[in-house]
């Protein structure tokens, strides 16, 4: 279970976070870092390409300052039913995926994450600010602040020129 300050939240590093395994996560361990925050799904349409391609993009990013965070949502289909640890046993052996897995969370409704609360806010999507389907994107500069948001059909490698730009990459 997330948890949300008491306060206002300003930036994604007032948040604690549940990880795939149950530990709590302080998202400001991650402070200086540009991120990749994406709700994630093991049965999905979408699941090859994004998985392969976010692999990508993390390990020729990973050592300039790119996290990719990932958390399972099975809001949309029921395309991510599985428990924490089948979930990450998919990631990781089928995929190969070294970035951190966290907690399933939902994205949507009353339920949403205080996290997806905080994205969603200012950057809105076709549909108001709710996520539309598994593999939406938020890209996280250095100071926790959401600069864009991406639709789920966007490739991962298509962000890579604004991934770069926030690396502070030409």
């Amino acid at each position: 279970m997330a948890t949300q300050p008491s306060n206002h939240p300003e930036s994604i590093y007032d948040f604690t976070l549940k990880d795939a395994q149950g530990n709590d996560v302080n998202l400001s361990i991650y402070k200086g870092k540009v991120l990749l925050i994406v709700n994630v799904a093991s049965k999905c349409g979408m699941t090859n390409s994004n998985y392969v391609e976010l692999n990508q993009l993390y390990e020729k990013y990973k050592e300039q300052g790119l996290e990719i965070l990932a958390f399972p949502c099975n809001q949309f289909g029921d395309e991510e039913p599985g428990s924490n640890d089948e979930i990450k046993d998919f990631v990781c052996s089928r995929f190969k995926s070294e970035f951190p897995i966290f907690d399933k969370i939902e994205v949507n409704g009353n339920n949403s994450a205080p996290l997806y609360k905080f994205l969603k806010l200012g950057k809105w999507g076709i549909f108001g600010d709710d996520i539309q389907w598994n593999f939406a994107k938020f890209l996280i500069n250095k100071d926790g602040q959401v600069v864009d948001r991406y639709y789920p059909t966007t490739s991962p490698l298509s962000i890579e020129h604004d991934v770069k730009k926030l690396l502070g990459i030409s």
